[in-house]
């Protein structure tokens, strides 16, 4: 009985020292760059870009190599249909954590992502407002007419084409709190699709919601995966018809795919 309450102390430790050491290496790798950033921004827009690239192509990936090694969570991004994306194109897919944000920017490094999101996230959170505001991302009205938030989305599109970046889109509107595949919702996606006229990736991700906050990594992360993969590329939908066929389809396939994962099914 000793032996075994001794046993379960030893581990309780280690396990405790792993998630401060995960915490720290966490916090040192992105709390100066957010700390710089909320500085900088108002200071020189022309810095904060510069420490948003920074944030974006060496933060990320740096976030997920920390918890592969201290928590055996792994970044798995299917790399099977890469070579077959055009040079421009939309991406949709399934939401469940602000790291998916970052996951898309590792899986699809060397490309221009730019994420529709909601403007509360352009305020008070910590290495992604600045980021998002600084890189001109899409932030649509939380509280506002419908007509404010189809004419941001319309700039947005106007603004990516010019500068041959790649929209993301996430049909649900809202991060899945338990993974589970949300209701997909046509008129962002219409509008876009009608302003941009790009062939549509879906893809499908999962494993986000499990670190959705501080106690989900620390609890919900060992020796799990967060996976990220192509689909299936579509021609531009035209017309109201072939883009709500492309929406039910593309839900068709991420369900699919959530189903195979969590089947054991790789």
């Amino acid at each position: 009985m000793l032996r075994e309450l001794t046993g379960k102390m030893i581990a309780g430790t280690i396990i405790g020292m792993v998630n401060f050491i995960t915490i720290s290496c966490l916090l040192l790798t992105i709390g100066w760059p957010a700390l710089l950033n909320i500085l900088a921004y108002p200071i020189s827009r022309k810095l904060s870009v510069r420490i948003s690239d920074y944030i974006v192509h060496i933060c990320a990936p740096r976030v997920f190599s920390i918890l592969a090694c201290y928590k055996k969570f792994h970044f798995v991004g299917y790399g099977d249909n890469k070579k077959r994306l055009p040079e421009q194109f939309l991406i949709i897919s399934n939401h469940q954590s602000l790291m998916d944000i970052p996951l898309y920017m590792t899986f699809l490094r060397g490309k221009n992502l730019r994420f529709v999101a909601k403007d509360e996230l352009a305020r008070h959170v910590p290495l992604v407002s600045e980021m998002l505001r600084a890189h001109e991302h899409c932030m649509i009205p939380r509280h506002g007419s419908p007509s404010v938030a189809m004419k941001t989305l319309e700039d947005f599109g106007r603004r990516v084409l010019v500068r041959n970046q790649i929209p993301v889109l996430f049909p649900e509107g809202t991060r899945s709190k338990d993974g589970s595949l949300g209701m997909f919702y046509a008129a962002g996606f219409r509008r876009l699709t009608d302003t941009v006229h790009l062939p549509v990736v879906v893809c499908a991700l999962d494993g986000g919601y499990k670190i959705n906050n501080i106690k989900n990594i620390m609890t919900n992360l060992h020796n799990g995966s967060y996976r990220v993969k192509i689909l299936d590329i579509f021609p531009p939908p035209s017309g109201k018809g072939e883009q709500v066929e492309l929406l039910e389809k593309a839900k068709e396939l991420i369900q699919r795919q959530l189903d195979e994962w969590r089947g054991g099914r790789l």
